[in-house]
């Protein structure tokens, strides 16, 4: 890893996805134990809080991107937030929240790989490709929007610069995608996002898969953002996600990925996302994101402690 600082910055964001629940997720990351796991494992980790932003005035309400003065100002705060903790010398971690959190997060990330010149990645593990704007989305729920916003695709609201620090969409890695809407798949064609399906990783394994995205990572010396929603992994293994798509990752492949990140010391920041704990089998899926947090940061399954019961 780059730092041995962490920082934990709670986002009760529930707005983007069009149901409740999301908020609580912060919360649900805490009493699951991530503070004790990653101090557990050498990390100095300061919990700097919940963001909590008055909507945005100037950022009007609109029928195809739903609770826009919410998700905005979420974004506008949390871009600040992660740009300086970034610069302070700490790994962000922000703990959602649903997806459209990472308009913000992913946005501060772009402007300090700029600020320190290097290229910005985004491993985005995830069912959902998130490449819809206002225009395409059948529901008009943000989150499915986010990586057409950082990679300024999807600009339908003066809520950041316009002239700020974008990501090439060809340096996105979308794994684990099973439903995709139809002009998304266009979208994500025209525009080279890299997408790894589920039929992707029967074929070829994750590890192969994994091998491509450091690879390319490392030759470029970039900056790694990893963006975790819970329905990357199967719903029978993470029920705490109101957008449960059958077929997802399995308990190894995720842990896998996590595993062969932490050895690659690329990882600059992370997203925790769409965790519903209102959803939620008795804290199993907080527990199992917080086992994968610890993975990525050093922890290996053998080292996991064994639960009773």
């Amino acid at each position: 890893m780059i730092s041995k600082d962490i920082t934990l910055i709670g986002v009760p964001l529930e707005e983007g996805s069009g149901r409740g629940g999301c908020a609580m997720g912060p919360a649900a990351f805490r009493l699951a134990g991530i503070i004790k796991a990653l101090e557990g494992l050498g990390f100095r980790v300061e919990d700097s809080g919940d963001l909590r932003p008055e909507p945005a005035a100037d950022l009007g309400e609109r029928q195809d991107a739903k609770n826009l003065p919410v998700v905005g100002a979420f974004t506008q705060m949390l871009e600040g937030r992660t740009y300086d903790k970034a610069m302070a010398g700490f790994i962000p971690v922000i703990m959602g929240g649903d997806h459209s959190l990472s308009m913000g997060s992913v946005s501060g990330m772009a402007r300090y790989a700029d600020k320190v010149g290097r290229p910005l990645y985004v491993l985005w593990l995830d069912a959902h490709a998130d490449f819809n704007t206002p225009e395409t989305s059948p529901s008009g729920n943000i989150h499915g929007m986010p990586v057409a916003f950082f990679t300024g695709q999807a600009e339908f609201a003066p809520i950041l610069d316009r002239n700020r620090p974008l990501v090439d969409p060809r340096n996105v890695f979308q794994v684990g995608i099973r439903s995709v809407d139809e002009i998304e798949r266009k979208l994500i064609a025209r525009h080279g996002v890299n997408v790894f399906d589920m039929r992707a990783i029967d074929e070829h394994g994750i590890a192969a898969i994994m091998r491509q995205v450091i690879d390319t990572v490392s030759a470029a010396n970039g900056l790694l953002h990893v963006s975790l929603d819970v329905d990357f992994l199967d719903p029978d293994i993470a029920p705490g996600v109101g957008t449960t798509v059958p077929g997802g990752a399995t308990f190894r492949e995720a842990h896998l990925i996590m595993e062969m990140l932490h050895d690659t010391g690329l990882v600059a920041s992370v997203d925790l996302v769409e965790l519903n704990p209102f959803l939620d089998d008795r804290g199993k899926s907080a527990r199992i994101m917080v086992e994968l947090t610890a993975s990525l940061f050093g922890r290996r399954v053998l080292d996991r402690p064994t639960r009773s019961g």
